[in-house]
């Protein structure tokens, strides 16, 4: 416990102050914004050794559907060096506990660190919206806001909870639809596929029509997910609407079982409950890194600090890297993950008293250019490290957006890992979908299931 109390106090050299909570946004620090910060609160500038260049976003190119990650800028990249278990103490002020323990546990575990880029961007109307956030969204505890529209709602975070919701809420799109495939793999390299088809609707951050999120009301995120393989969990149906506020205000679920034959309300699809057919690989809290609601932790705002992270991850991500090139035992194959060297915000959930989870302690680390979640690492109630979660983030011009393709949960007591949101195999994000007002209900999901 105290060891890694340490890394989050005494070794992190923070580049900002954590502000107190509940602290409000200055008009100094709001009119940073665009100015020697992005418009969504990154710092411009590069490092002052070079290592982390100034941000330089890539124009929107491509098409909306079937467009598969790429960037000639970087793709043909070699490694600047490798770590690995023998030199790692060298970087180990730029590694999460995480990338530490697998590299102590495995001999052959590595880390291809490439030169860094910054291309993510995101369109003009959620940069504006963003802007205006800054000096009138508002988040009371966690979970409740208000006065927030379309853009990411705090791009100046003064309290821990609020970089969480930056990456809940961030553009995607204004719906799409994606193939998610999900492998448990063995110690010894042998994996189970399944193959989900998801449909997600976003509410907040769109541009077309944007619904606000006003004294705790605001639905931000309409979902159903279809079991299409293996054939023993096919036909099973997820729906999800995402709210802000505690509790049943803060989600809304369904599940349909093809053993019933009927959908019916699901309190269970959240927190540290096992997702449907993950066979206990992935709980519901960690899809998307995290998502749901945030109650059950005190969060601590650490700081910002520089990391090896995955990033600009196309070769993992694309379509000429097949599953049977991903696995290997016991970790990926290391020869596909790019990391580089990024600043992110560092932040620290803690178990409140009178709550459960699996996990005491969470610590997440969050790429300042995209807000989206790229490492976590959970502790279990020994205070020892139980699992990590790694997200391999790419640009996605084509929508002006970034995400995580795929994401990996090491499970380290086990010896297994859980592969989620890989896609190689099939196509890629369409964004061209629209559904109908009524697509998101409960009584159209039965209608889908009796066709």
């Amino acid at each position: 416990m105290k060891k890694h109390y340490a890394l989050a106090t005494a070794s992190l050299l923070l580049t900002l102050v954590a502000a107190q909570a509940g602290a409000k946004v200055t008009q100094q620090e709001a009119e940073a914004l665009g100015k020697n910060l992005t418009q969504i609160g990154a710092e411009k500038d590069g490092n002052k050794e070079g290592t982390i260049p100034a941000w330089t976003p890539r124009p929107q190119e491509g098409k909306l559907k079937d467009e598969w990650p790429r960037d000639p800028k970087v793709d043909d990249d070699k490694p600047l060096f490798t770590i690995t278990k023998a030199n790692m103490a060298q970087y180990a002020d730029k590694l999460s506990e995480g990338h530490k323990k697998l590299l102590s546990m495995y001999d052959d575990y590595k880390m291809n660190v490439y030169r860094s880029y910054r291309p993510v961007d995101w369109p003009k109307e959620i940069k504006d919206a963003t802007v205006k956030n800054a000096t009138t969204c508002e988040i009371q505890g966690t979970d409740v806001l208000n006065n927030c529209k379309a853009g990411f709602p705090f791009p100046v975070p003064k309290t821990g909870a609020e970089p969480i919701w930056n990456h809940k809420l961030k553009w995607r799109g204004e719906a799409v639809t994606r193939y998610n495939n999900q492998m448990i793999v063995q110690q010894n390299g042998d994996y189970q596929l399944t193959k989900i088809i998801e449909d997600v609707e976003f509410p907040y951050a769109s541009i077309k029509n944007p619904q606000p999120i006003n004294s705790g009301n605001g639905e931000y995120l309409e979902y159903l997910s279809r079991v299409v393989a293996p054939p023993r969990l096919a036909g099973t149906f997820i729906l999800v609407h995402d709210k802000t506020g505690t509790g049943a205000d803060g989600r809304a679920a369904w599940l349909y079982s093809p053993g019933l034959k009927r959908i019916r309300r699901a309190p269970t699809v959240c927190c540290d409950n096992p997702y449907e057919g993950t066979d206990g690989h992935q709980f519901y809290d960690q899809v998307d890194m995290f998502n749901g609601v945030l109650e059950r932790y005190n969060w601590k705002l650490v700081g910002k600090k520089e990391f090896y992270i995955p990033y600009n991850s196309n070769r993992i991500a694309g379509n000429k890297t097949k599953y049977k090139d991903l696995v290997r035992p016991k970790h990926l194959n290391q020869d596909l993950p790019r990391y580089e060297l990024h600043r992110v915000w560092v932040v620290e959930a803690n178990l409140r008293p009178g709550t459960s989870h699996t996990f005491k302690t969470r610590r997440f680390y969050i790429d300042e250019d995209s807000w989206t979640i790229a490492l976590v690492d959970d502790y279990d109630n020994r205070d020892q490290i139980y699992e990590f979660q790694e997200g391999h983030i790419i640009n996605a011009p084509n929508l002006l957006a970034a995400t995580t393709v795929p994401e990996v949960i090491y499970h380290f007591t086990a010896g297994r890992y859980f592969i989620t949101a890989a896609w190689n195999e099939d196509k890629p994000i369409d964004a061209t979908v629209q559904f109908k007002p009524d697509y998101f209900t409960a009584a159209s999901v039965q209608k889908m299931t009796t066709k």
